[in-house]
């Protein structure tokens, strides 16, 4: 996890990534293993919820049910590992034919 100057500060990126497709078939494997393993290239490590974390939401008045993955990733907290989580978010809705991928972002102190 070697990404930008370590200047103590760190930042965590939690992203939720979608286990069925919209029309609820289930997303191969391989795209999960992928977008995985471009993480651990890029940072070296990261870190994923075992179990699968159910999401419930409406849009336009329809009711959802999703069944996600929830990954997370500490890093520095700079502006080249910020932009690259923006540019992945764009990249991971495609790969998975999203309206919408849930990143967020929280600061860390690692004792």
């Amino acid at each position: 996890m070697d990404q930008g100057q370590d200047d103590g500060f760190y930042r965590r990126y939690e992203v939720l990534l979608p286990l069925r497709f919209n029309d609820g078939s289930l997303v191969p494997d391989e795209l999960i293993e992928q977008t995985l393993e471009e993480l651990r290239q890029r940072f070296g490590a990261l870190s994923r919820e075992s179990q699968p974390i159910e999401g419930h939401g409406s849009y336009f008045g329809k009711t959802y049910r999703d069944d996600l993955l929830r990954v997370f990733v500490d890093v520095p907290d700079t502006a080249e590992n910020r932009q690259f989580f923006l540019e992945f978010k764009e990249h991971l809705k495609a790969r998975f034919a999203q309206l919408d991928i849930w990143v967020t972002t929280h600061p860390l102190e690692i004792l």
